[in-house]
């Protein structure tokens, strides 16, 4: 082996390296991060990218192909691209992903009845990653299809992120709570992961969605993450599924 082809093996082995388009990600990634482009803001052209950072359209071009199918870019024909936003009405199925038994996607109806900040309990304070006593806004909510309820979210905000949030303002909001948290807090929700499982409704949520206690619910822990990978929610759903289903598209 040369000397040169030992260098760049041992390059190709270290943990620190990354490929030239991955640092041309994080870069975009930082700016959006730090503002320069916001929500909806169509970002400059792969050409305009390249020059900026002395490296080939094609270069750009797979950066921006990753963040498009990561949902941080949108890109238009014959417009540009764009940073994706909570505010397009496209992405509102984006993380709920319950769908009527005829398979036709109905915009849900959000009904908030109760936003009050409380001190992080310790599995809160985990998830969030937050000390234990750390101040969140606790929501509970019902999500309505049809006017029946079929959701019933309590969600954990993280308190530093979200102060000064009111039940008045999430009923004036009219629009999602992803939405809402973008356009007034600057809080964009990046990515989030769920755990499912089933359960059986206690006499609360039992009496909430209509359901006799003891029927089976679906319970939905989704952990939302902002920029940096940093827990900002977390979201406890309680589904009934008497005539709706959970879809996931894989692959």
């Amino acid at each position: 082996m040369t000397r040169d082809a030992s260098r760049s093996a041992a390059r190709a082995a270290s943990p620190t390296f990354s490929p030239l388009y991955r640092q041309i990600k994080d870069f975009l990634i930082r700016s959006l991060q730090e503002g320069e482009w916001g929500p909806g803001d169509a970002i400059p052209s792969e050409g305009e990218l390249a020059a900026r950072f002395n490296v080939s359209q094609g270069t750009v071009r797979k950066a921006i192909d990753e963040m498009a199918a990561e949902n941080l870019l949108v890109r238009r024909q014959g417009k540009g691209t764009f940073v994706a936003s909570h505010n397009d009405p496209r992405s509102f199925y984006r993380f709920l992903r319950l769908v009527p038994d005829d398979g036709v996607a109905r915009q849900a109806d959000s009904d908030p009845f109760s936003c009050e900040v409380i001190p992080a309990s310790a599995e809160v304070a985990r998830v969030l990653g937050l000390a234990e006593g750390e101040p969140v806004v606790h929501v509970q909510r019902l999500l309505r299809f049809d006017g029946e309820p079929v959701v019933y979210d309590r969600i954990y905000l993280a308190g530093d992120l979200f102060s000064g949030l009111t039940l008045e303002a999430l009923r004036a909001g009219g629009r999602s709570l992803y939405s809402q948290f973008e356009s007034e807090y600057g809080v964009r929700m990046i990515h989030a992961e769920e755990h499912l499982r089933a359960v059986a409704a206690d006499p609360r949520s039992a009496s909430l969605l209509g359901v006799a206690a003891g029927d089976p619910l679906l319970l939905v822990e989704r952990t939302a993450y902002t920029y940096g990978n940093k827990p900002v929610e977390w979201r406890c759903g309680l589904y009934c599924t008497r005539r709706h289903y959970y879809r996931n598209d894989l692959g």
